[in-house]
């Protein structure tokens, strides 16, 4: 090959690589594209990018506990400490489940949160903030039914569902099991839990009654004029009365010298 035939050859490559550069350029929008990282889940820290090894998986969720002497269904702590639990009913918008989250945070508080099991499903990254912020996951039924008027199949699934969630979700089927639509389950209801894994059930001596949309200032009012040492508070995400609520009940339990704690370390 001569001199000439060289350059020419030179030439012709040069041309092709700027042709293959802009090419990539023009199908990407006029940059080159590049893959960016998936954003990590809320309240976890990204491993550094040189490290070799994998992440840590999370902790999983504390599985539920047996409480010797205890009733199948619990609806106070004991008495004699000065402890309360303030269990949610885990739906609705999750903008008002991360503002609660927040405010029992700044307060020092934990709480339990009973989730629904569809609601996990729209929202699976709801499982890990709740149990990293220090708090309580147990299962309120998969879809929210009345399931003390289900049949045994449809009540054992609404249970049973809602457990397998959790367990893929967190490692565990959750601390406790609370029925949807009743602070109590039916004989068979109760039954089918204890078949699910859960030795107690979750039931509440104090219905904030946020649900009925009263205000927050009923809401308030409602808590603190029930709540004593051992209550267990029923309160739902899905409410802004419970949101705007929660400041002012928290302050008076911390005036009273009451701790809110999970469900799990009041009964302890």
């Amino acid at each position: 090959m001569t001199t000439t035939d060289r350059r020419a050859a030179l030439r012709t490559g040069a041309g092709l690589v700027a042709a293959g550069a802009l090419t990539a350029a023009c199908t990407s929008g006029g940059a080159v594209a590049h893959p960016e990282p998936a954003p990590a889940p809320s309240g976890t820290t990204p491993a550094p990018a040189t490290s070799g090894r994998a992440p840590a998986l999370p902790e999983p969720a504390s599985p539920p506990h047996r409480f010797p002497g205890r009733p199948g269904q619990i609806a106070h702590g004991p008495r004699g400490h000065p402890r309360v639990a303030l269990t949610f009913h885990g739906g609705g918008d999750p903008a008002t489940a991360h503002a609660l989250l927040t405010q029992a945070e700044r307060h020092g508080a934990r709480v339990t949160v009973l989730a629904v099991g569809s609601w996990l499903d729209a929202h699976p990254r709801l499982a890990r903030r709740i149990l990293d912020g220090g708090h309580e996951l147990g299962n309120h039924t998969q879809h929210h039914l009345d399931v003390n008027a289900l049949p045994e199949a449809r009540a054992h699934a609404e249970i049973a569902d809602c457990a397998h969630r959790l367990k893929r979700l967190t490692g565990s089927i959750g601390s406790w099991f609370r029925p949807s639509r009743a602070a109590r389950a039916s004989p068979l209801v109760e039954r089918l839990a204890h078949r699910a894994g859960y030795p107690h059930l979750l039931s509440y001596d104090v219905d904030s009654l946020d649900f009925t949309g009263p205000g927050a200032p009923a809401v308030t009012r409602t808590v603190l004029d029930q709540v004593r040492p051992g209550s267990i508070v029923s309160l739902h995400f899905g409410y802004a009365d419970t949101v705007a609520a929660l400041p002012a009940v928290l302050e008076e339990l911390d005036r009273r010298g009451l701790t809110a704690v999970t469900a799990t370390e009041l009964i302890r």
